[in-house]
């Protein structure tokens, strides 16, 4: 369960950001807040219903959803079928490690993008993120597709 204090701030911060602080809500939150979290809805679901609060598949991806609409938490969207949600608030990039599902955090200063093309128009810059997508060397050698 939540402790108290935790339990408070958790509460202040959801109200704060226009979201009602339901129990399931505070367990996600708790989960999710207060320390460096990649975990896709299915790996919340999971530890959040090992603990006393039930809380339904549903209520898990409308909770992330919410999270990331009210700037709580970011969605990084692998591909089409991998979403994982990320409580690093700061700018920052990703190395997705296909083989293990694995998402580490490359630090905004440590990669630089340059020549973005020109905007559509009619709209404006929210921000760019860069997930660099790695596999297993092949023991430093290419295989000829001869």
């Amino acid at each position: 369960m939540i402790m108290d204090m935790a339990h408070d701030e958790l509460v202040k911060i959801l109200r704060e950001h226009g979201i009602n602080p339901t129990v399931q809500r505070l367990e996600l939150a708790r989960l999710m807040f207060g320390k460096k979290v990649h975990a896709t809805a299915e790996d919340l679901f999971h530890q959040v219903n090992r603990e006393e609060v039930h809380v339904s598949k549903a209520t898990v991806y409308n909770t992330l959803g919410a999270f990331a609409e009210h700037g709580l938490i970011r969605e990084v969207i692998i591909d089409p079928t991998r979403t994982v949600y990320d409580s690093n608030m700061e700018p920052h990039h990703h190395f997705y490690n296909m083989e293990t599902g694995e998402l580490l955090d490359i630090e905004s200063d440590e990669m630089t993008v340059k020549g973005l093309p020109p905007l559509p128009s009619g709209t404006e810059m929210a921000g760019v993120e860069v997930i660099v997508k790695l596999r297993p060397a092949h023991g430093g050698q290419r295989q000829s597709s001869m």
